[in-house]
């Protein structure tokens, strides 16, 4: 374990390597980003290995989820590369302004500091050492000390040994990236004055312990954290009665995905469906499922406790019966809508593993007025027709969740500009921002306006030759520019 003393000497390393490096040219930090993602390829067979030892988890997954991180990481970089993340904006003096005259003023995203991130438990990769919040921080031209899950140790060393290796060799600053383990560190690089935010990913009771105590600095950072979900889905009478089995089929295949240890795990189908449907269908398609472990003791118990908890309450009945093998059977529960309006907090009892909970509705029941009964959530989803007007609850989802899906399930979060990994609380604690894609960069930046400074004192990325040769705003018309190719309007 890292002592607290010994995590601060890592903060103040972390932020000198931050100040040499927060203004290198973007060709310069995507080429830091790419030794990483090279190293982590050439390492995949060890990094693989050491994940299936400690998580219970299978090659297959584990090395999509490696292959996700270093795309992830490239992606990152094409962001660098064309200087989306910088977001300039210059706007030249004119004396003819419409509100009158305007000075010179321009205005570009310079990185936080030194970010602390808490790696996640359910993701060995994507969420972890070089997860989304340590690439994107990595990318905004912030220096990281990384927080390594106790649920595997070993790996989160291993991994943070390759990528600060990679970084030497590639030139970068000593301790541009470094990692921490253990509670006195974890607590002191939430309390560090240098350290200026933190990213999370992990329970709702962790996540609002570390929001509780940032907020009790005497300066306030940024805190992003993704605390928890439950990601609805709703299904119409219509759909049912069209493909009723099928959707119960499909959902089951969902939230038993990964022995429902994903985020994005759907919780609770309201659907105008009975007892026997759903014994028929989902308790033939769980049985025929791959099982396997949780992946800590301490996962294990937290989800044991939740279902014991929900199939204690009166008012909800054991419709699949799960077990407490090593490997569990996955558990389907059932209660009414009258039930869960009656006490709402019954949605939001998370159970991190392989259960879920049916809602029967009645037919005529106004869906939008059971979706309001919802917390925040990562996700929530539709089974409807095309001809159907369900604008009333996409109204009520769309406030409630950062992800709405038409016919497909929220399991698998792809890596790309539109994605959006984030929702009201308690989902996330910023919910404006995503912790995937190009976007979450923006997060671990703030942007400064420079106004009437002679051209050789702005920032280069503001300058009017653009020697970074990066895309632009000049004067409210956006310059998009093909690096290494020429610019053009």
């Amino acid at each position: 374990m890292i002592t607290a003393l010994r995590a601060e000497q890592q903060i103040e390393a972390a932020h000198s390597a931050f100040t040499a490096s927060q203004d290198v040219a973007p060709e310069v930090r995507a080429s830091w980003l790419e030794a990483i993602a090279v190293a982590f390829e050439d390492h995949a067979d060890e990094l693989i290995a050491l994940a299936q030892s400690e998580t219970h988890l299978g090659e297959h997954r584990l090395s999509g989820e490696l292959r996700r991180t270093v795309f992830q990481l490239r992606l990152y970089i094409s962001e660098i590369l064309a200087g989306e993340n910088l977001d300039a904006t210059i706007d030249h003096a004119d004396g003819a302004w419409g509100m009158g005259p305007r000075p010179d003023i321009r205005r570009v995203n310079i990185p936080l500091g030194v970010v602390g991130v808490f790696g996640a438990s359910n993701f060995p990769f994507a969420f972890s050492v070089l997860g989304g919040d340590t690439a994107s921080a990595l990318a905004a031209g912030c220096a990281v000390v990384h927080k390594i899950h106790d649920g595997h140790p070993e790996l989160g060393l291993r991994m943070g040994e390759v990528a600060i290796e990679a970084l030497r060799t590639a030139g970068a600053p000593e301790h541009l990236l470094s990692t921490v383990t253990g509670r006195d560190a974890a607590e002191a690089l939430v309390d560090h004055p240098l350290t200026r935010a933190v990213g999370f990913t992990g329970s709702t009771g962790g996540g609002r312990a570390l929001l509780d105590r940032i907020a009790a600095r005497d300066r306030p950072i940024p805190f992003y954290g993704e605390l928890g979900s439950i990601n609805p889905v709703f299904a119409t009478e219509r759909a049912w009665a069209l493909r009723g089995d099928e959707i119960l089929t499909a959902y089951a295949q969902s939230f038993t995905m990964g022995m429902g240890q994903f985020c994005t795990k759907p919780g609770l189908l309201f659907a105008p469906t009975d007892r026997e449907q759903v014994a028929r269908v989902m308790g033939t398609q769980v049985a025929q499922g791959q099982r396997t472990p949780l992946l800590s003791a301490k996962l294990r118990a937290g989800f044991d406790a939740a279902l014991e908890k929900m199939c204690a309450t009166d008012g909800i009945e054991v419709v699949v019966a799960g077990d407490s093998a090593e490997s569990p059977a996955p558990t389907v529960l059932l209660t009414t809508a009258a039930f869960v309006r009656a006490d709402p907090a019954i949605l939001e009892r998370e159970m991190f593993g392989p259960a879920t909970l049916v809602i029967c509705y009645e037919p005529g029941e106004d869906l939008a007025d059971l979706a309001a009964l919802l917390d925040g959530q990562l996700t929530a989803s539709v089974q409807a027709q095309a001809e159907e007007d369900i604008d009333p609850l996409l109204a009520v989802l769309r406030e409630k969740s950062g992800r709405v899906l038409w016919n497909e399930w929220p399991t698998g979060v792809t890596v790309s500009y539109a994605q959006h990994h984030g929702g009201p609380y308690p989902a996330t604690t910023a919910e404006r921002t995503t912790s995937v894609g190009p976007a979450a960069i923006a997060r671990f930046m703030r942007p400064v306006a420079f106004q009437g400074f002679p051209p050789a004192h702005l920032p280069l990325a503001l300058q009017d030759e653009n020697p970074w040769r990066i895309s632009r705003r000049v004067d409210g018309h956006w310059q998009h520019h093909d690096h290494g190719a020429g610019s053009h309007s």
